[in-house]
């Protein structure tokens, strides 16, 4: 018999006999109706684990990790309110379940074996993935992975407090609510939760508000690595700033007890807390586990022996709330309801194509209030000097600074967030003056920490912010990658779009610094961005294109919902001149509010038909400089600057390519896995014309000198163009 029918058989005899594992009497405020409202999400949260072992073996399931051992949650659920936003642990079902019973209108075990099916009808993710989640009870999915939701539960709780004093129009959280976010022992270990607990502390420890509950479930191994005996307790019981709550978990009273105690310490102090609560784990990590071969048979049976159910079973019993035949019953009547719907379950359809997965990638647009910008008299004060100069030509930088200014404006949902980008203004004064004229609690000033910052934007959106996060550097996005990947990208995917998180990542980045940093602030890899499906990457070439971009980015976040990369080339920040010292060709006027570039619309620059450059950011300005002197030397170009990176606007380029009698794809992103490569494709496939590529080596870029050597220069381009049209050297 596998271990799930050996704690099952021991459950109905030892509950038949009266033999249950000692431990403490109830007591406290946890009624007689509520209690045995626990035991049946307890019971329900059982069942569909022995189930879904069946479904699997019968090919009719697809997934097995339970929470059977941890159905101790659902007392943690029963403390906490409906609207307090909820981010699951994998082994979580049992509050999802216990919550479930205080919200009208749910049907929670057919939904669940929906998912355990992978059935389209599956509420949460339509069949996608078994996930736990749900809208109507403030649950946003998770998968899998370790501890990644653990930064953007901070996001969510400190968006609570600035809702109250600045409400946003689509604000989904109660002014008083919390948020809860539970984890195992196991992944508190990891950097990602690590850095979240740290940057819970931080906050709390300025005093900023932060109505965030932690939840612990140590049952004391990961997969097979056990936790040390008292480490979570050693490590937590003593930071600064982060109020420590224990419980057993296998005693639902005193959970019920202290989790009451710590929701109340959250929400009447707007402060962080971290509730470590005991469970144990039964069967294993999930159905092909067999964890006889890392645990000895007694340390397994005396854990089987302590089954949570059995705990439940006699406190109810001593409570004179339900007796052990009428918890039997309750059990047995669980486990054959969850068959029987189990039965129809599997009837219910499931994805079939490759539509029907990816229809949730993108998710529904929304009506948001139309924004007709502030009166010109507001704007003038909020611009302030800075008037005198919108109708002159301005370097990039400048021109970002003015567009993100008048962005604030119009929406006050906007929120951004970064290293140094309030007081100082930004590594390259980006974003200078922008705190003093919105306010701290707009231009937030966050610790030294991408996966925090990036999580802080995520869990803003969830409650009706446009987050604007600035990563200061590419290279150090690579810190926090999966905070994109793994968290902002797929809750769409995931929730088949009931849940969202829309934002405009604003990113520094690409090369041609000179002296300045090496690889660490000159990275020219984009590989990672445009691998994320859903992900919009948008890249600008001079200023003019930079703010009417960045108009159409926040419409997609505000509008669209979507999850949007602004990267915005370093090297082109100041640039000023273009062919010669103080021609200041490359500075543009700050276009009038009210105009935008769409996405998908590339800009092409000149009628030459001998040859098309097809390029972006710093290569869009070499391109222009080798155009002229192509141009001398008889060679008609046309440029295309294709300003949207992922997705690639494919028919828009081939259509600027008409007419044209050849293609160099110049691309400062490495050769291998660069940009380069899907034009090529793409060139090849949709057209007859002659091209090739230019682009950077496969190296990390240096500092000094040579700060250029590896990449495409006006002199290369040059050279790459006489070559492809046969002109020689």
């Amino acid at each position: 018999m596998d271990r799930a029918a050996i704690v099952h058989e021991n459950f109905l005899c030892r509950v038949a006999e009266g033999d249950f594992p000692a431990g403490s009497a109830p007591s406290g405020p946890l009624g007689d109706e509520l209690a045995v409202s626990i035991f049946r999400s307890a019971c329900l949260t059982r069942a569909l684990d022995r189930e879904s072992r069946a479904m699997q073996a019968a090919g009719q399931g697809y997934y097995t990790i339970g929470s059977s051992g941890h159905e101790g949650m659902a007392a943690v659920a029963a403390a906490l309110r409906p609207s307090d936003m909820a981010f699951l642990h994998y082994r979580d079902a049992a509050f999802q379940i216990q919550r479930a019973d205080r919200v009208p209108g749910q049907t929670i075990a057919w939904d669940m074996l929906l998912s355990f099916a992978c059935s389209s009808e599956d509420p949460i993710s339509g069949g996608r993935h078994k996930v736990l989640g749900s809208k109507a009870l403030c649950i946003p999915p998770q998968t899998s992975t370790i501890a990644s939701h653990l930064p953007k539960a901070i996001g969510a709780a400190y968006s609570i407090g600035l809702a109250k004093r600045r409400p946003p129009e689509f604000q989904t959280m109660p002014d008083d609510a919390i948020v809860m976010c539970s984890f195992g022992d196991a992944s508190a270990n990891h950097s990602t939760a690590q850095g979240a607990f740290n940057a819970a502390q931080w906050t709390s420890y300025q005093s900023v508000p932060l109505p965030l509950l932690f939840v612990c479930e140590d049952n004391g191994i990961g997969i097979s690595t056990k936790t040390p005996s008292g480490w979570i307790r050693a490590t937590f019981s003593n930071r600064p700033s982060l109020r420590y709550f224990s419980c057993d978990g296998l005693d639902i009273y005193e959970t019920f007890r202290v989790v009451a105690e710590a929701a109340d310490y959250v929400r009447t102090r707007r402060k962080p807390a971290f509730l470590h609560i005991r469970t144990i784990r039964l069967y294993g990590h999930a159905g092909a586990d067999m964890p006889l071969t890392y645990l000895g048979r007694e340390e397994l049976e005396a854990e089987e022996a302590n089954d949570p159910l059995l705990h439940m079973a006699r406190q109810l019993s001593e409570a004179a709330a339900l007796g052990s035949q009428e918890a039997l019953s309750v059990y047995e009547a669980t486990g054959a309801r969850v068959k029987r719907i189990a039965a129809e379950v599997i009837t219910r359809p499931r994805l079939q194509d490759a539509s029907q997965v990816m229809a949730s990638l993108i998710p529904p647009k929304r009506a948001c209030r139309t924004g007709n910008g502030p009166d010109s008299e507001q704007r003038a004060e909020v611009f302030g000097s800075d008037v005198s100069v919108l109708d002159k030509p301005q370097p990039m930088v400048k021109i970002i600074n003015m567009a993100l200014t008048d962005l604030m404006l119009e929406h006050g949902e906007i929120v951004m967030m970064g290293e140094d980008i309030g007081r100082k203004g930004g590594n390259y004064g980006v974003t200078q003056k922008l705190w003093s004229r919105f306010g701290r609690d707009r231009v937030i000033d966050t610790l030294l920490d991408e996966q925090s910052i990036l999580g802080l934007a995520i869990g803003m959106a969830h409650n009706g912010f446009v987050p604007m996060p600035e990563i200061q550097f590419l290279a150090y996005f690579h810190n926090a990658e999966d905070q994109l990947r793994g968290e902002a990208a797929t809750l769409p995917f995931f929730s088949n779009g009931q849940f969202t998180n829309p934002m405009v990542v604003r990113i520094s980045g690409l090369g041609y610094q000179k002296g300045f940093g090496g690889h660490f602030h000159n990275d020219n890899s984009l590989a990672v961005l445009r691998d994320i499906p859903g992900l919009i990457l948008a890249c600008p070439s001079n200023g003019r294109d930079a703010a009417l971009m960045l108009r159409e980015c926040v419409r997609l976040a505000r509008e669209e919902q979507r999850l949007v990369v602004f990267l915005e080339p370093i090297a082109l920040y100041p640039m000023r001149d273009l062919h010669e010292p103080g021609d200041g060709l490359w500075m543009t006027a700050y276009p009038e509010p009210g105009e935008r570039i769409a996405m998908g619309q590339v800009g092409v620059h000149g009628d030459g038909t001998d040859l098309a450059i097809v390029t972006y950011a710093n290569g869009a300005y070499l391109s222009h400089q080798a155009s002229a002197v192509l141009a001398e030397q008889g060679v008609k170009v046309r440029i295309i600057d294709l300003r949207w990176l992922s997705p690639l606007p494919e028919d828009a380029i081939v259509e600027a390519l008409g007419g044209c009698g050849a293609v160099l794809i110049v691309d400062e992103t490495r050769r291998t896995g660069g940009l380069a490569e899907a034009l090529m494709a793409l060139v090849s496939e949709r057209t007859a014309l002659p091209h090739s590529r230019l682009t950077a080596e496969d190296s990390f870029i240096p500092t000094g000198p040579a700060y250029a050597a590896t990449m495409p220069s006006r002199d290369s381009i040059i050279a790459a163009a006489r070559q492809l049209l046969g002109k020689g050297e």
